[in-house]
């Protein structure tokens, strides 16, 4: 019974730490920012101008620094 009920434990608290698990963006084209293409595929409500609010050093891409602010902010849905 105790290992069953450890067992139990040990689920729920995975189940828990995927419904808070961040949302994965992946680089597709591997040059380690985020294009708009690629962010919408994990975002997809995401509107241009929330990519322009999150691209604030405006170089036509987000980075990783760039997305967490954004997310942060409230620019893109966490």
């Amino acid at each position: 019974m105790k290992t069953f009920v450890l067992a139990l434990g040990a689920i729920s608290a995975l189940a828990v730490a995927q419904a808070n698990a961040q949302t994965v963006v992946n680089d597709t084209d591997g040059n380690g920012v985020y294009s708009m293409e690629e962010l919408v595929v994990a975002y997809p409500d995401l509107t241009v101008e929330a990519f322009t609010a999150a691209d604030t050093n405006a170089d036509g891409a987000v980075d990783a620094e760039e997305l967490a602010a954004a997310i942060e902010a409230g620019h893109i849905p966490a």
